[in-house]
């Protein structure tokens, strides 16, 4: 990635975070779920038919899967996994938004097919998954505050993390959903993807405008091959 497309990507961010800020605390529905969303917590809009990434979610998920929603957040992937009549831990590192994806859960009536982890990525959580949910920060700067954790993860430490031990995790058809965009460095999570081994399918659903630079949204289904 050049200089300029770093800087303009920072700039990307200052503006995104200060809107996510001005967006909290929020009511939405989504999906068909009612959501309550607190002030650290990465917020979402409105929407009866959801997003792409959301929807591959809801189709990947089905009764008796045993499902991970790492870095939960609101709750809203786990809860259309649970809904969908999967078995879901959701794991965030805030605890924050452990508490706001409790609460939801209970709100919509799914809290007992979830189970709720408070930890950074793997460190609380036991055994394997049919289904590996991650919708990871998009930018490689230092979070300044815990919002700005949801979208931001310094140097890709986290990023590099996860894709060190998910492969590990899956079952023999297991496999990863993630949601990535060019906001961030796509190119650096191409090459983490190669390093698994895995296989990658790659989805392109939106792209978005500013600054004179327009980044694209892709989701990603890696499985073994």
């Amino acid at each position: 990635m050049s200089e300029e497309q770093a800087q303009l990507i920072r700039r990307w961010h200052e503006e995104s975070h200060d809107a996510l800020r001005a967006m909290l605390p929020a009511d939405v529905m989504f999906m068909g779920l009612r959501l309550h969303i607190t002030e650290s917590v990465m917020p979402l809009d409105e929407s009866a038919e959801g997003d792409p990434y959301h929807q591959v979610v809801e189709r990947e998920a089905r009764p008796g899967l045993r499902v991970l929603d790492m870095g939960t957040g609101s709750g809203v992937s786990a809860l259309l996994a649970a809904r969908a009549g999967s078995d879901v831990v959701a794991v965030d590192v805030n605890p924050e938004a452990v508490a706001c994806a409790r609460a939801n859960a209970e709100r919509n009536g799914l809290a007992e097919r979830i189970t709720f982890v408070h930890c950074d990525l793997f460190q609380g959580v036991e055994g394997d998954f049919d289904l590996i949910i991650f919708d990871p920060p998009f930018r490689w700067f230092e979070p300044r505050d815990l919002l700005e954790r949801s979208h931001a993860d310094a140097d890709y430490r986290t990023l590099t993390a996860f894709m060190t031990e998910a492969p590990g995790r899956l079952r023999t058809d297991g496999r990863i959903v993630m949601n990535f965009g060019t906001s961030g460095d796509l190119e650096y999570l191409l090459e983490l993807i190669a390093r698994t081994g895995l296989a990658s399918e790659q989805m392109r659903y939106g792209e978005a405008t500013k600054f004179g630079y327009t980044a694209e949204y892709h989701v990603f289904t890696l499985s073994k091959p």
